[in-house]
């Protein structure tokens, strides 16, 4: 009989000061065994899951947790068992890990993490330790200013950038990420150009972020998208997302912006409530500021989006 009632387990994604992350074999004995996972394992009775993370890390690994940050939720149904992964990210520790339960570990580099074989629960975990807190926006502006709002974004160190440039010509928008993609592509930046932006040939960039309309308006991934951001205003088109297998998706309006201070939003009570309810990294965007991330952070978000808090 397949259990409805989830097996609560803690994950730690834990990285170390190169960017590596800690990755172990499954013994083929086990569930889902001989493929790999993040590092953890279940609850005990009474036990909140950052303690079992800490627990388990110590037991297997040697390692001791000094911080763990959530990062994601996942909750997956397998044809024979229900699972709720109760995952963290952990930078600070201590210990050189070593095997202290016979198990294959290492460290993997970020950029070939999507090359192992995880069990399917593990996909947007993988995603969500890629993907960084904060999601720039580059708004339609004339090409000249779009390239030094580019210079001061990526100043400040941001990592991931859509160029959301809507109503530019199909050649403005070709040169500027002629322009923009060498610069991201320097310093380690993933530049996503917007469905909605017309280009010759199509833009050579990470990747694509789907309107909301695009998104309804397709039924499977784009197979050409190195990563695949959607935007969102509710449920049943986070579920769609989720459903053609985007990487990552953009909630919103969560708060009153300075351009549509009146227009109805979520609020964080009911943004928390729909992440929920999917299983994928999902960035918090309406009204955000810098000092937004930890009360995003706190509602389950992977962090927030913004065109102005970046600029400001």
């Amino acid at each position: 009989m397949t259990s409805h009632i989830p097996l609560q387990v803690a994950v730690g994604v834990v990285k170390n000061a190169s960017g590596q992350f800690l990755i172990s074999l499954r013994n083929r004995s086990l569930h889902q065994g001989g493929l790999w996972e993040f590092p953890g394992g279940k609850l005990e009775p009474g036990e909140t899951a950052e303690a079992a993370l800490t627990r388990e890390l110590k037991e297997e690994l040697d390692i001791t947790v000094h911080a763990a940050t959530p990062l994601i939720c996942i909750r997956h149904q397998y044809p024979d068992l229900a699972v709720q992964l109760n995952v963290f990210l952990v930078e600070h520790f201590s210990g050189e890990a070593k095997s202290c339960e016979g198990q294959r570990w290492q460290w993997a580099e970020a950029k070939e993490l999507k090359h192992y074989d995880f069990p399917p629960a593990n996909a947007p975990i993988i995603n969500a330790a890629l993907l960084p807190h904060y999601y720039a926006i580059l708004d339609d502006a004339d090409p000249p200013q779009l390239l030094a709002q580019l210079h001061h974004i990526l100043n400040q160190g941001v990592k991931l950038v859509q160029a959301r440039l809507k109503n530019l010509t199909p050649a403005e928008v070709s040169r500027f990420v002629n322009q923009a993609y060498p610069l991201c592509q320097q310093q380690g930046v993933l530049l996503l150009m917007n469905s909605a932006a017309q280009a010759h040939n199509g833009p050579h960039v990470d990747g694509i972020h789907l309107t909301s309309r695009d998104l309804l308006g397709i039924g499977k991934r784009p197979e050409s998208a190195r990563w695949l951001g959607a935007s969102c205003h509710n449920l049943q088109e986070l579920l769609h997302a989720q459903a053609i297998g985007v990487d990552f998706a953009v909630l919103a309006p969560v708060m009153p912006t300075h351009t549509h201070p009146d227009a109805a939003t979520l609020g964080w009570e009911q943004f928390a409530q729909l992440l929920t309810q999917v299983n994928l990294p999902v960035y918090a965007l309406g009204g955000m500021s810098l000092s937004s991330l930890t009360t995003a952070r706190l509602a389950g978000a992977q962090g927030i989006a913004s065109i102005r808090a970046f600029l400001e």
